[in-house]
């Protein structure tokens, strides 16, 4: 199904793995934490504090939620958030579009000199129920820290449900809901329950995070509760824990006469310009011309038996990490499929 420009937002789902990244800083502080636990909060930190740009930063920009441009096959997306004396190296960003049919976007972010890397892939499958449509988010990231020791530390994040409201008030919102899971190779484990607003109470965006400890270590589960897109606060010294009501670090990406043809606001900066202009005409112009060529190039590949090959991911059919880390607080699904990254993205020669 195609929407019709409209109800469309001038950004395609390959610029949404930035979201991971926009408190740079917080993502290097991964790195500098003293201890297991403390590493562990942190990344519980950084991973609340993303939430926000996720899922509810184009309501604030847009009046309300919009369908993102659905990438086409080997759309790319680079950018980066420059080193400064806060959060020490340059944090870089490369995401391919790795398949099509479902879409699946993968991604690579790095602060090589604070050793702090997240790679992971995305997919959804919806569904709807009642008045809601339901996002199940395939996929998962893993996150790996570099420690002074040259030991490293590994994350296996995975990924909320996500539930669109509002859609009988024609101003949809996004609601995150069920459970996800940060499980470090350490042990340590953090839960993070989201519940949203209810018909008759409760606030939007609420969650609990639980950070639990290994088995081997005796102390108390840290609790941290409040509203993702907002602050929260760890219930049992009342300090606050996550903040992001200050401004966010948009990432900088070359001028659009700077980029390749397959990435991400070349390709789609006909479309976008007509959507933002209030242009439909144009915009469907533009988006009908890229999916035609789009409809050709796989019609091309099929009557010469060849498949498109991937630039900077390659297919792994089994996670490793997934399944070593996924095994420590029974992951459902057990197994689950990855890409791993070539090294080969354009801030790998800088």
């Amino acid at each position: 199904m195609t929407a019709p420009p409209f109800i469309l937002s001038p950004t395609s789902l390959t610029e949404f793995p930035a979201y991971w990244c926009e408190r740079p800083e917080l993502f290097a502080a991964i790195a500098d934490g003293k201890t297991e636990q403390a590493r562990a909060l942190a990344v519980l930190k950084w991973f609340i504090s993303t939430l926000k740009g996720q899922y509810t930063s184009r309501n604030e920009s847009m009046g309300s939620e919009k369908k993102p441009l659905n990438p086409v096959l080997g759309e790319l997306f680079y950018g980066y958030w420059p080193a400064n004396a806060a959060r020490g190296g340059k944090t870089t960003l490369v995401v391919e579009q790795v398949s099509h049919h479902p879409p699946i976007t993968a991604y690579r972010i790095e602060n090589l000199e604070k050793g702090v890397i997240l790679t992971g892939h995305n997919a959804q499958k919806t569904s709807f129920s009642g008045g809601s449509i339901i996002v199940k988010q395939v996929g998962h990231a893993v996150l790996t820290v570099s420690l002074p020791s040259g030991e490293s530390e590994e994350y296996l994040i995975t990924l909320p449900r996500l539930r669109i409201d509002g859609l009988w008030y024609g101003s949809p919102y996004i609601e995150l809901a069920e459970t996800s899971y940060i499980q470090s190779s350490t042990g340590w484990l953090s839960t993070i329950e989201y519940k949203g607003k209810g018909y008759f109470s409760g606030k939007s965006h609420s969650f609990k995070a639980t950070l639990t400890p290994p088995s081997h270590i005796h102390t108390s589960p840290h609790v941290i509760e409040g509203t993702w897109h907002t602050t929260s606060k760890d219930s049992h010294s009342g300090a606050t824990f996550h903040d992001v009501t200050s401004p966010k670090e948009e990432i900088t990406v070359a001028p659009i006469e700077a980029q390749g043809e397959w990435e991400s606001r070349k390709l789609w900066f006909g479309v976008a310009k007509g959507i933002r202009e209030g242009d439909f005409e144009s915009a469907a112009t533009f988006k009908g011309k890229i999916e035609n060529e789009q409809r050709q190039r796989r019609r091309d590949e099929s009557a010469g038996g060849t498949t498109w090959e991937l630039k900077h991911f390659k297919h792994v059919e089994h996670d490793p990490v997934y399944e070593r880390l996924g095994k420590l607080f029974k992951a459902n699904p057990p197994t689950e499929d990855g890409y791993s990254y070539l090294g080969n993205g354009p801030h790998s020669e800088s």
